[in-house]
């Protein structure tokens, strides 16, 4: 018998975000008998699976391609007594009197006294037509992920801040040149970092520039974009290999409501130096509570860490 939307399943702990974090989580969770269950969402692998080879994973001395880690995550996630819902999450309370959290799916209510939140942050791209399927195939928005794939050939960073220039400043070691595209005359960034970005010989800034469009090779691989300049009009193509997205991440917090605090790009504040965020049993791992490293290892790495503070928390510790 189909189960209805109002039926309440009651877990001991939830993780939302089936990516590095929710995977790792998961591992730790159910090896501590707490029988997790994982709610995928709709991106099932998280950012990792619109990639290709992975090199900076440990444990891969050949590398290993970002969909295939991921599905060896989970098999061993599965191994050890994890179960999946694959749904998406549409909202998060929190009953006071009883500290229980309730969580809304589209087709059923989950009730938990603990709650992993590992919904990574989704990379801001361009909108132009095309743009997904060339995710993973000369398109990205990771340098330190995918930089090193691009030796020798010419790239492009979009972005004008501080991310974009240290995006820039890091592809030099590998590309033959760097393209900075902006759509205004003068970086946003640091002053410092814009100096020492605009002083390297190997980064050409592409000033009052936005692209339009993209071209292909036989193959489906990134060869050239479409330039527009944005004060004349003008639309010239630029060679490039690999375009290289810094124009911002958003945090996949919006079904949380006001149940965690959030900094000025909207990535949830935990406890310093811990996972734990501001609502008791509530915690925050990977991408969707992490500005600053944004890696596989490091996601993997908090997600360890919030398995143990909510397995604590479960016994009162």
């Amino acid at each position: 018998m189909a189960t209805d939307i109002y039926t309440i399943m009651s877990e001991q702990v939830i993780i939302i975000g089936a990516g590095c974090a929710g995977y790792t989580a998961a591992i730790y969770t159910a090896r501590a008998n707490l029988s997790p269950l994982l709610i995928t969402g709709s991106q099932i692998g998280g950012q990792l699976t619109t990639t290709t080879e992975v090199e900076n994973f440990p444990g891969f001395p050949d590398g290993v391609m970002g969909p295939d880690l991921m599905f060896l995550m989970q098999q061993q996630a599965e191994k050890f007594g994890t179960r999946f819902a694959y749904e998406d999450v549409k909202s998060v309370v929190r009953d006071e009197a009883t500290g229980l959290f309730t969580v809304k799916t589209s087709g059923q209510n989950y009730e938990t006294r603990s709650i992993i939140v590992a919904t990574g942050a989704s990379a801001r791209y361009l909108g132009i037509p095309g743009e997904e399927g060339l995710v993973g195939h000369g398109l990205t928005a990771c340098a330190t992920c995918d930089g090193a794939f691009y030796r020798d050939v010419p790239v492009c960073v979009v972005g004008g801040g501080d991310s974009a220039c240290e995006e820039a400043m890091f592809l030099t070691r590998f590309a033959s040149r760097v393209y900075l595209i902006h759509r205004r005359d003068t970086l946003r960034a640091s002053k410092i970092m814009a100096e020492r970005t605009l002083s390297n010989e190997k980064i050409f800034p592409m000033w009052n520039s936005t692209i339009v469009s993209y071209k292909t090779d036989d193959k489906g691989e990134l060869e050239a974009v479409m330039l527009k300049d944005v004060v004349e009009g003008d639309e010239t193509e630029l060679p490039v290999k690999c375009v290289f997205m810094a124009i911002g991440h958003t945090p996949n917090t919006s079904f949380l409501g006001d149940l965690v605090d959030r900094d000025d790009a909207g990535y949830i504040i935990r406890k310093t130096g811990m996972m734990a965020t501001r609502t008791p049993g509530l915690f925050a791992a990977g991408d969707v509570a992490d500005p600053h490293y944004r890696q596989a290892i490091s996601s993997s790495g908090m997600g360890c860490s919030a398995a143990i503070e909510a397995e604590r928390y479960l016994l009162g510790l």
